[in-house]
């Protein structure tokens, strides 16, 4: 039973956190055995031709997958694709109908959850997958339960946990105990505008990544930006925050709320960068956090101050040293070569 990725590449990708979850599942798919079936995206340009041209190339990619995979074969696909691509869903299903072979569709997002961009196209793309796929495999149990409640059969779904982060001469550290907060990730306060209430909040920030305006906060220091297989090398000291939305008292909006059934990726930075997290209670991954005994879990940010005053240095080198080692199971794709195996053991049942 031959194995294969249809993967997507875009001759103008830049290297940021948007593209790392996937292009890490396509890595670690490929040390499974999974051979690279390449969908290319020409460029980003909007004009009638390149519309065209784009749309000509997909439907030629696709034309080629088609004839290169084999009959009887597992496929994994990552969901959910971004753009319109003309013979996707008409080659998937022939794949299913003439070669019979079989989905593994792994979840990056559920836009339905997230309502941020929700639309035809997505609920469109949603449900194709829903009519394809043989496994799915979800970020956590809270995602799972939104999939069982769509009367998904539980066999068909593989848990994830948490996504890994796969860093490239990686040279192991020992964090240093220190009460500062990291955020790391877009900082436009239009995205995440509790970022922008950050002086009400009793710590110190050290804030990497794009569009920082925080200029006037005393208690907020800016990093800079770095490319996400870098910033881990230099994040040393203190915590990594898992947080979003509009507020310091909860975790509101659409983006705030969507915590509660995704696995966010700076959660794995942190951890992969041997960080231990404070993370909003009521996220999916509180659970992962308080399981694995890596990090702190808060209601609102205002509780973080008096919950660091007691904090000891014994307690955060226990944290740190959790954190170290989870790291290097995500360091290694751990968490994802298991569900992918997972997914191919009910397939092969």
């Amino acid at each position: 039973m031959k194995k294969y990725q249809i993967f997507e590449v875009s001759r103008d990708i830049k290297k940021h956190a948007v593209s790392k979850a996937p292009d890490d599942v396509g890595k670690i798919g490929e040390k499974l055995g999974f051979e690279k079936v390449l969908i290319t995206k020409n460029n980003e340009s909007y004009d009638f031709k390149s519309k065209v041209n784009r749309q000509v190339k997909f439907f030629q990619d696709w034309k080629n997958a088609y004839n290169l995979i084999e009959k009887d074969s597992i496929i994994l696909l990552q969901h959910p694709y971004r753009t319109h691509q003309l013979g996707r869903e008409h080659y998937l299903l022939k794949l299913k109908k003439q070669k019979h072979v079989k989905f593994i569709c792994l979840i990056h997002d559920v836009e339905e959850i997230r309502n941020t961009i929700y639309n035809e196209y997505y609920k469109d793309e949603f449900q194709f997958m829903l009519k394809i796929f043989d496994v799915l495999i979800v970020h956590n149990n809270s995602m799972k339960n939104y999939f069982l409640n769509k009367g998904i059969d539980s066999s068909k779904i593989i848990v994830l946990n948490i996504f890994d982060y796969l860093i490239p001469n990686y040279k192991s550290k020992n964090a240093n105990f220190d009460k500062s907060i990291i955020i790391a990730g877009n900082l436009d306060v239009k995205k995440s505008s509790y970022i922008g209430k950050l002086n009400q909040v009793h710590n110190n920030f050290k804030l990497y990544g794009p569009n920082y305006s925080l200029h006037e906060y005393k208690n907020c220091e800016y990093k800079g930006s770095l490319p996400s297989d870098e910033i881990p090398s230099v994040l040393a000291e203190g915590f990594g925050l898992i947080w979003d939305g509009n507020s310091i008292e909860n975790c509101t909006g659409p983006t705030g709320s969507y915590l509660k059934y995704n696995n966010p990726h700076k959660l794995s930075l942190y951890l992969a960068s041997e960080l231990p997290v404070i993370i909003w209670k009521e996220a999916a991954e509180a659970k992962f956090v308080e399981e694995n005994n890596v990090g702190l879990t808060v209601n609102n940010l205002l509780e973080i101050s008096p919950l660091l005053d007691k904090l000891t240095k014994e307690q955060y080198d226990m944290l740190a040293q959790n954190a170290k080692v989870t790291g290097q199971k995500l360091r290694k794709g751990y968490y994802t070569s298991s569900a992918i195996n997972a997914a191919i053991k009910v397939l092969k049942k």
